[in-house]
């Protein structure tokens, strides 16, 4: 440890980060990795002859290099642990070593200065075992130089070394790079940078309250001498003793309680309450893009928690804090969280070249506080997706906060649909089905069409083929269509005294499964099954122009000449079977469903149009066949709707 009172040779003030510079590996904070290898190195006897020290400012990169010439040139020979009381020693802690020449990157960069290097590193060290070149920034040279550099660093004298510093590695050559041992310095962890500083509050006789150190650790990023320089900044202005508060007002920050606060405000949608907040923190001293730069890193902090990290991975807020930012957390969502995060980042980029960091903060807190609810929008995508909906659904699900089902309007529908070629299709048979995921054979006829509650008269048509099945359906079905008619004038005349009476009739009361139904009573039940589907399948369903009954347990339901459109969605599963089960539902009995097309009126040709221009049936069926179109249907699951002539 250095002597607090240590004064220079002329007796000006010496700075802490100086005075306490760490002199050999032991003092090497958050570089154990570093000093392994290094002392390793000099215990073994295998010392390159270049290295390169790499990362950010003020992790003991530059310390690091004068202990490992102190250990090279130890007066005894090499040693891990070199004599710091040495003239060999003193002289490469101040810099002033014949021997080990430091060289500014920054300010000696052209290639005359390499050439003077290269000059003179064939000469032999005066007094000591290494010629020892320390290039600090090395980065910094130009390109020129890095070539002069590249024979002499490849193969030096034997008495020769280079060490070279950078916080860039990025912008030296490769060539230069694969001649090095490179070693990259971490950045110190809070917990270091806290134990040190109390050490040197220590030795200088002051007083620190914890939290003060903290703030300080986590206010310098890593770097122990940036940490350092605060403090000594700090306890100049403290007299004696450091407090939190002391620290805030030194630095202009804002404290953990301020910053948690307006994303409080920010959280509850109080767009005035965090804008109060804000300009109390600005009359109390606190500079717009500073506070900018802290709420950025409380909400990583934030972001941190949201996804269950512990107290431990906290790097800007303090760990008491933790149960407040995790109900926050819950509270906000981690999506959210996360455009906030990107919200203040951009707003960080702006300030940086405006001098209005205040109008661009205080646009951001209210963008932040009315920004819809992400993480609601990503649990419904994450919960239809679960559940396999189709991408309507999906979509319908995502719009349903704002939109209602009622204020759907089926005219969207119909401009899509003019869009598209009208086809006409034979009827299509939409079956009830317990497996939604299985796409019904229309081609043949299912269970249910040919058991036992099927209509009579289509049975009898299906088996017509055998004389005695023929016969003996035919006698069935002569009694049952007796019965029926028998049961339908029951029903009618009942049916006929409610409308006398002026009371609505529920079809589910008179109409059995056996039992014919009225044309009215396919249009109730119709109507009522509308009320109960949900809006993207309401909107293709209210496209149905017609509705016929057909027999006991047959709807047919007719569509426009133009809604082919409408009823190929009608034809999907997952509409197909919503409106099944809200028809059989208000009609009493499983009820099968049968789409068709309504004829179209003949319009006059254009003889010369037929001649001189395909038809738009064979311009879409040219489209189809290219291999390009094609392979973009298949890509984006998507499908043709309209086609543009280009004139």
């Amino acid at each position: 440890m250095a002597d607090p009172h240590d004064k220079s040779e002329d007796g000006n003030y010496v700075v802490v980060a100086r005075r306490y510079r760490p002199r050999g590996f032991n003092e090497l904070v958050g570089q154990e990795h570093v000093c392994r290898a290094l002392v390793n190195a000099i215990e073994t006897n295998r010392v390159g002859h270049a290295y390169l020290f790499t990362g950010a400012r003020g992790v003991g990169k530059t310390s690091a290099a004068r202990i490992f010439a102190k250990a090279l040139n130890n007066e005894s020979g090499p040693s891990a642990t070199p004599n710091n009381d040495s003239d060999v020693a003193l002289a490469i802690d101040a810099g002033q070593d014949v021997d080990v020449i430091e060289i500014d990157g920054a300010s000696n960069r052209g290639i005359d200065e390499i050439r003077s290097l290269r000059a003179n590193i064939g000469v032999r060290p005066s007094r000591s075992r290494y010629k020892i070149y320390i290039i600090d920034e090395v980065h910094m040279l130009t390109t020129p130089a890095f070539n002069a550099l590249l024979k002499t660093l490849e193969e030096p004298p034997e008495h020769a070394k280079f060490i070279f510093c950078t916080t860039d590695p990025e912008r030296l050559p490769i060539t230069v790079l694969s001649r090095c041992q490179r070693f990259d310095f971490a950045p110190v962890e809070v917990s270091k940078i806290v134990k040190r500083l109390r050490e040197i509050v220590t030795s200088e006789a002051a007083e620190a309250d914890d939290a003060a150190l903290e703030l300080l650790a986590r206010r310098a990023a890593g770097s122990m001498r940036d940490s350092q320089s605060l403090l000594e900044q700090v306890l100049s202005f403290s007299h004696g003793h450091l407090s939190a508060d002391q620290v805030h007002a030194m630095l202009g920050t804002a404290d953990d309680v301020r910053l948690h606060a307006i994303a409080s405000a920010m959280a509850d949608r109080d767009t005035a309450g965090a804008m109060r907040i804000l300009d109390e923190s600005i009359d109390a001293g606190i500079d717009a893009g500073r506070l900018a730069e802290q709420l950025l890193c409380y909400f990583r902090d934030l972001m941190a928690v949201t996804v269950d990290c512990d107290p431990s991975l906290l790097r800007h807020t303090s760990a008491s804090l933790h149960p407040e930012l995790k109900q926050l957390g819950e509270h906000w969502g981690l999506q959210t969280v996360l455009a906030v995060v990107g919200l203040i980042d951009q707003t960080l980029a702006r300030i940086r070249h405006s001098v209005y960091s205040r109008v661009l903060l205080e646009s951001t807190l209210i963008q932040i506080c009315n920004l819809p609810d992400l993480q609601h929008i990503a649990d419904l995508a994450a919960a239809a997706d679960e559940h396999a909906l189709s991408p309507e659904q999906k979509k319908k699900l995502i719009q349903s906060p704002v939109t209602k089902p009622a204020d759907r309007k089926p005219e969207i529908e119909n401009n899509e649909e003019r869009k598209t070629i009208p086809q006409h299709h034979a009827p299509h048979v939409a079956q009830p089905r317990t497996d939604q995921r299985a796409v019904p054979d229309t081609t043949k006829p299912s269970q249910e069409e040919t058991g036992p509650q099927s209509n009579p008269t289509e049975a009898r048509g299906e088996l017509a083929g055998s004389a005695a099945t023929n016969s003996q359906q035919s006698t069935s079905s002569g009694q049952n269509e007796e019965n029926a008619a028998n049961l339908q004038n029951s029903h009618g005349s009942t049916q006929a005294q409610a409308e006398l009476s002026g009371q609505q009739v529920d079809p589910r009361e008179h109409a059995g499964a056996n039992n014919k139904w009225t044309q009215t009573e396919a249009q109730q039940v119709w109507q009522a099954a509308l009320g109960d589907l949900e809006s993207m399948t309401e909107s293709f369903a209210r496209m149905v122009t017609k509705v016929v009954a057909v027999g006991t347990q047959h709807l047919r339901l007719e569509f426009p000449a133009n809604g082919t459109l409408a009823m190929k969605r009608c034809e999907l599963p997952e509409h197909r079977n919503t409106l099944v089960k809200a028809v059989s539902k208000h009609a009493g009995r499983e009820i099968t469903l049968e789409y068709s097309l309504a004829a179209s009126e003949a319009q006059p040709k254009k003889a010369e149009a037929t001649v001189n221009k395909p038809s738009r049936i064979q311009r879409m069926r040219e489209i189809e066949t290219n291999d390009l179109i094609r392979s973009c249907m298949e890509l984006f699951n998507a499908e043709i709707v309209r086609i543009d002539r280009n004139n």
